[in-house]
């Protein structure tokens, strides 16, 4: 109980202090996809990665910038030019190295999180956290789990705790790290829950952001 109250004191004024600090950040980042890009400057709601699993499975709209072209999930799945990525996709965790449907910008944005950065609007309404697991969509934890049967423990014990904009995964190697380790990973996380650990990570942080490692 105590180390909850905690965490989402430090939740709510950090999330404030963070949009102040980082709104110059985020105005130039919709400016740019507005004027590059047509759609809108967040993921879409329709979109299926839009729609992730919370604490105790509760489903939630995860802002996020748009880095892609519009209706990017569903060209994925229906469009036959891409049927071959589509696969790849599948085959690689939910992830992909060269995905021509992300936008100029959004290579730049992915690559520094700054795409990430509407995700402090789900810390202040309370369905994430600064620090936590990897916000996972639906389809994804279905299918990883069938994938790897073994990991179904650790998909329990890491949705007893909010998903996090940055954590112990996405400080230690983002996308070159699989599914079954990730998970591991962020269990483990859920499990500790320790103050000290989340400054570590907080302040392993800025530098994973800067260099961009492990980003796609």
């Amino acid at each position: 109980m105590f180390f909850d109250i905690v965490k989402r004191t430090i939740d709510l004024i950090g999330g404030v202090f963070l949009i102040i600090l980082f709104s110059p950040i985020m105005l130039v980042a919709a400016i740019a996809i507005r004027l590059t890009s047509p759609g809108p400057i967040l993921v879409e709601p329709s979109n299926t990665t839009a729609q992730r699993v919370g604490k105790d499975g509760k489903i939630f709209y995860h802002y996020k910038f748009r880095s892609m072209m519009v209706d990017a999930y569903n060209l994925l799945r229906t469009n036959p030019k891409f049927k071959k990525l589509y696969r790849e996709y599948k085959k690689s965790s939910f992830k992909l190295h060269k995905d021509p449907r992300i936008t100029k910008i959004g290579k730049f944005i992915r690559k520094y999180s700054i795409d990430e950065m509407p995700q402090l609007f789900n810390v202040l309404q309370g369905e994430m956290s600064i620090v936590g697991p990897r916000p996972y969509f639906v389809e994804e934890l279905d299918e990883q789990q069938a994938k790897y049967p073994h990991t179904k423990k650790f998909v329990k014990e890491t949705l007893t705790v909010k998903p996090g904009i940055t954590g112990y995964w996405q400080v230690s190697g983002r996308s070159e790290v699989h599914f079954d380790k990730r998970i591991e990973m962020d269990a483990y996380y859920a499990k500790k829950k320790s103050l000290l650990f989340d400054i570590m990570i907080l302040l392993k942080t800025p530098w994973v952001m800067i260099s961009g490692k492990g980003a796609v």
